[in-house]
């Protein structure tokens, strides 16, 4: 799943339906993207990270945006999602989820975002797309000002969302339901858990196996307490799930992607599939296309800096003489890596992995090399 980054508000923060527990539970709350969320509980944030690279990590994302878009059958619906994003919607299969982008007419970026084709035949019309939270509104006016008028955006605020994640996950899940174990990565299924009825994907936002899990606002929070009945399950905040997804080299909104930026630049040609590339037809497909056969001037890249200290978001990034060529975007210390990582853009002629470059901390010059991502090897179900 697509994460987002923290954004300053006069406005009364929101809750989710798992505020109470939150707090019950002793958690750090603060604000982020509008809403008063947990970004530790006691362990704190390097023991939550471990447990989820090692067992089952529950992370509450009720505070995404859940929509679904409805036309009268599956094609209409896929090709009025196909002219706001890159991605191949026509033919995603049954059941199958894809990720993408949301674009303007420059081809940069003004969200990330997962888009699902329910297995139900029953829903061919309707795609269930979940966005970042502090995006969601703009992007929800940004696509009902776009769609024909067969085609309808119906905001799923009824919903509840959160995230099962790590190597135990599937063990913890196939407890509530054994159908959880036979699903495969990026699918989706409705499953009942605990007696609730759920929208269950095995995806995730952290680099390890896991599911995220739909169902309606008032019930979801019987699927969070049967979870963590699970000697395997604890609960995970927003400072470990930061700490994974740089580890797992995934890209943060407002930080490593926005508007400025295009897939091919952010390193995300893979979402982009063959037939879009060739037929275009989705905002900005000249630059992408572009960029696609000439390469772009600029490309995102993973970085390991030299010794303890890690080199965090806006550090210059320059040549041995002092030629600033890039920017780092994100940055912090891998728990699971035992050291610094961190990602940024750079000059195309000096993305190759193996490069020597300067990550400039504090005034001065902190030895870094290109790096292939992700940092730790992902291990989604395959």
């Amino acid at each position: 799943m697509a994460a987002e980054a923290e954004t300053a508000s006069t406005e009364p923060l929101l809750k989710t339906p798992f505020h109470a527990r939150h707090v019950a539970a002793g958690a750090r709350m603060v604000p982020f993207a509008g809403y008063d969320m947990p970004v530790q509980y006691p362990a704190g944030i390097m023991a939550e990270h471990n447990w989820t690279r090692e067992m089952a990590g529950l992370f509450d994302v009720s505070h995404m945006g859940q929509a679904f878009l409805v036309g009268p059958d599956h094609e209409t619906t896929a090709r009025a999602l196909e002219a706001l994003i890159p991605a191949d919607i026509v033919n995603l299969p049954p059941g199958k989820q894809r990720y993408s982008q949301l674009l303007n007419e420059e081809g940069g970026i003004l969200d990330d975002l997962m888009v699902t084709r329910s297995a139900d035949s029953d829903e061919d019309g309707a795609l269930l797309l979940i966005v970042n939270a502090a995006c969601k509104i703009a992007d929800y006016a940004h696509i009902e000002a776009r769609l024909p008028a067969n085609v309808k955006l119906v905001k799923a605020e009824h919903r509840g969302l959160i995230a099962l994640q790590g190597p135990k996950a599937e063990e913890a899940l196939a407890a509530l339901n054994p159908e959880a174990a036979e699903m495969g990565f990026m699918t989706l299924r409705t499953l009942k858990l605990g007696g609730v009825k759920a929208n269950v994907s095995r995806s995730g936002y952290t680099g390890e196996d896991g599911y995220e899990i739909s169902a309606a606002a008032d019930r979801i929070g019987e699927i969070w307490d049967a979870l963590l009945l699970d000697a395997r399950v604890k609960p995970i905040g927003l400072g470990a799930r930061d700490s994974l997804r740089l580890e797992a080299g995934l890209c943060l909104y407002g930080h490593d992607i926005d508007t400025t930026t295009s897939p091919v630049e952010a390193a995300l040609n893979w979402s982009i599939q063959k037939r879009r590339r060739e037929e275009g037809g989705f905002p900005g497909a000249a630059r992408i296309q572009r960029e696609f056969a000439e390469k772009p001037d600029r490309v995102r890249v993973g970085l390991l800096p030299e010794g303890r200290a890690p080199a965090r978001e806006g550090a210059d990034i320059a040549t041995a003489d002092g030629t600033i060529v890039g920017k780092v975007t994100s940055g912090g210390f891998g728990p699971t890596l035992n050291g610094p990582c961190a990602m940024g853009y750079v000059a195309r002629e000096h993305a190759a992995p193996g490069t020597k470059l300067d990550l400039i901390v504090r005034g001065k010059p902190l030895a870094a090399t290109i790096a292939a991502m992700p940092f730790v090897p992902n291990r989604y179900k395959r």
